[in-house]
């Protein structure tokens, strides 16, 4: 069985307000997952809040504490207009992180091998001090940090397949060598980061990985970079367990991105890291959704995606 950890409070985090990253996102993945082919080999488990000592693992405390103290009667801009709070927000986002480590926690204790979480707000932009490109916590990043603290791995790997460069995960972990975040991104894009020249600081140089790609990258450059670099990476981390900020906004229907990646292509990358996880660490893999703005191909590669990890 694969995990689905969803909460009604993922769908209503900017409910009725006019936004790309809008609550028919969440609608269209869960009325997927629960009406699709493998729905029998999914169980659904409703997400549980994180503590706040879990998120303050990663964020600064005065940060989160400003996130869950905010009363919204309407919408409030949070970071230069393009990320907005509304009534629901901080008990979305506290509901949020805590999936990830729920699901995290799961799949240690064996319940699961894989697992899916289609939370909102996102979260890999979120800095320590500061919202950002749609997303308060830095969903991926408490989980990664709870499974090397808490839970005690030393080997935890983020796999960020996203258009968009995940710029507050890979500031979390830059100096942090337990963790190897690994990046494919459009560049020049959203937010301007990802160089290839960034390997990391410190005891962490090593440990970052970014492949920003041109306009236009499509499934046979994706895979060139899987094949060639991201799973001889993984052999050489060997992971204990592999994380993924799964957006789909490469999609070429995606209204965002400018890759031209097809439906099946989220399929063959979910099988190639199913296949590295099956190989180092007992199969467990947990993916946390991030972008993905056209409904259809939102839908459609969510569905491809969980159906791997479901058959795995």
């Amino acid at each position: 069985m694969t995990g689905i950890y969803y909460h009604d409070l993922f769908g209503r985090h900017l409910d009725g307000y006019g936004h790309v990253e809008s609550s028919a996102r969440y609608r269209a993945v869960m009325e997927r997952l629960r009406d699709c082919p493998f729905t029998d080999r999914l169980e659904f488990v409703e997400a549980v809040p994180a503590d706040r000592d879990v998120i303050v693992a990663v964020h600064e405390h005065e940060y989160v504490d400003g996130i869950l103290s905010l009363e919204i009667d309407d919408a409030v801009v949070l970071d230069q207009g393009d990320t907005v709070a509304t009534p629901d927000t901080p008990r979305a986002a506290l509901h949020a992180a805590g999936a990830g480590v729920q699901a995290a926690r799961d799949l240690l204790d064996g319940r699961f091998t894989s697992a899916f979480c289609p939370v909102r707000p996102p979260g890999h932009h979120a800095e320590r001090d500061r919202a950002m490109g749609f997303c308060l916590f830095n969903n991926i990043a408490i989980a990664a940090r709870w499974l090397t603290g808490e839970a005690g791995l030393g080997r935890v790997a983020v796999v960020d397949w996203d258009i968009h460069h995940g710029n507050g995960t890979e500031g979390i972990f830059l100096d942090d060598p337990r963790v190897l975040y690994v990046s494919l991104h459009q560049y020049p894009h959203y937010p301007g980061t990802g160089h290839c020249d960034t390997v990391g600081t410190g005891e962490g140089t090593g440990y970052t990985l970014n492949i920003p790609l041109g306009a236009g990258s499509d499934d046979a450059k994706y895979r060139e970079e899987f094949e060639d670099r991201i799973l001889p990476a993984l052999d050489r981390f060997e992971p204990q367990m592999i994380l993924i900020s799964a957006g789909f906004d490469a999609h070429a229907d995606d209204p965002l991105s400018g890759a031209r990646l097809s439906t099946g292509m989220f399929a063959e990358m979910t099988g190639m890291l199913a296949g590295a996880a099956e190989k180092h660490c007992g199969g467990k893999i947990l993916s946390l959704l991030e972008g993905g703005y056209d409904l259809g191909a939102l839908a459609d590669s969510v569905e491809a995606h969980v159906g791997v990890l479901a058959r795995k």
